[in-house]
């Protein structure tokens, strides 16, 4: 063994793990640079994959930020809805015809449109605008950390995250800008809210942001509606689409995941997120079953030296996979609080990266399997060793 310590044959046919397990860790550290090259390969592909995963899970989140902080039980838009940015308007009877529904107890307009924000020293950026009615509390911005909300039924008032401030040219509140030829005025920030796409969210009561848009007063992108206690959704929506024909109607749950999909898989954004985390798993492998066979093959003549001893070849399996299981749990240790504090980190960026413990605990599994088919290359050759090559030397 590589430091010398003797084991008995009566040790290597008893089924306890202490042995394997001690001779797996002193292989392991016996060549410390290989050790470490071993590691950094497992860390890279643990903080790859989970960065990357974490990015998926965090677009995921950014898409459907706006929906699963609106407290309306249903939307309504037009035929053809296939996210949240990107909505045809309708008009202000939708939301009467809406109201008169069963079930229903209140219904109201919502704006959501692109439009472009001209900096106070100058440039555009294209914004998304997000109109609500201020009285209803259904919807509008969450996380204000500076400001007060009541502020924003002020006339040319809006809300903006604090993320985008450099992006937008705004410092503090009451700098003023000009949206679409109108002026407008910073009254509160909030943290947190950012867009999938390139463009913040800005967010201004309907009748402010009416006069940042092109649509009409008494138009509207959407009608979100607030179902009466009791009321069955599947019943309400199908009254919805009886007097509407032309309209989609969905509970916020089906609007979320409709949207998600769209963002992460119709346009391939999630898909190339996908495959980079899985690249980073094959490199982490290459790397982790290059070390490890390098392990194995160096220390041949020691596993030559247990058969001839007796070990039978389950002990041999154990020390194996023990230096595959050590490799793993350092390696997804050290990677996972890594990748944690990266997301923690991108808190103040404009790219959400998620790590939540069920990550972190999946890929743990993932890593676990990574290295242990990695330790497969080499279990083959140290299983069907001679044990006379001991004595050739």
């Amino acid at each position: 063994m590589p430091d010398g310590t003797a084991i008995s044959p009566r040790t290597l046919r008893r089924p306890n793990l202490g042995p394997s397990f001690l001779l797996a860790w002193r292989n392991l550290a016996y060549d410390r640079s290989r050790f470490a090259v071993t590691m950094v390969g497992i860390i890279f592909a643990v903080v790859l994959t989970a960065v990357q995963v974490g990015l998926f899970f965090g677009f995921t989140a950014t898409t459907t930020a706006v929906i699963e902080h609106t407290r309306a039980d249903l939307w309504i838009g037009l035929t053809g809805l296939r996210n949240f940015e990107i909505a045809m308007p309708q008009l202000e009877r939708h939301r009467n015809i809406v109201m008169g529904v069963p079930g229903i107890a209140r219904a109201e307009a919502l704006l959501v449109f692109f439009s472009a924000w001209r900096k106070p020293e100058g440039g555009n950026e294209t914004i998304l605008v997000v109109g609500f009615d201020p009285n209803s509390g259904l919807a509008g911005p969450w996380n204000l950390v500076e400001g007060d909300a009541a502020d924003l039924r002020l006339p040319d008032a809006v809300v903006v995250d604090d993320i985008n401030r450099a992006k937008l040219g705004v410092a503090r509140i009451g700098d003023q800008v000009e949206i679409n030829q109108h002026r407008a005025r910073v009254v509160g920030f909030t943290h947190g809210i950012r867009s999938f796409t390139t463009s913040p969210y800005v967010f201004a009561t309907y009748r402010n942001a009416i006069n940042y848009g092109y649509l009409r007063d008494g138009q509207a992108n959407y009608v979100i509606a607030k179902l009466a206690p009791g009321a069955d959704p599947e019943t309400v929506q199908q009254a919805i689409r009886r007097r509407m024909p032309d309209v989609e109607v969905m509970t916020g749950d089906a609007f979320a995941r409709l949207t998600e999909r769209y963002w992460m898989f119709t346009t391939g954004a999630g898909t190339g997120i996908l495959i980079a985390a899985a690249l980073g798993l094959v490199v982490g492998m290459v790397i982790v079953a290059q070390v490890l066979y390098a392990t194995t093959v160096d220390h041949m003549t020691e596993f030559g030296t247990l058969r001839a001893m007796g070990a039978p070849q389950g002990f041999i399996l154990r020390i194996i996979l023990w230096q595959a299981t050590i490799s793993a749990v350092l390696g997804h240790a050290i990677g996972i609080l890594i990748a944690m504090a990266i997301a923690h980190g991108s808190r103040y960026g404009t790219a959400l990266i998620l790590v939540p413990p069920g990550l972190a605990v999946g890929l743990f599994g993932v890593t676990f399997l990574m290295c242990a088919s990695a330790s497969l290359v080499s279990i083959r050759k140290a299983l069907t060793i001679d044990p006379a090559m001991v004595f050739q030397r």
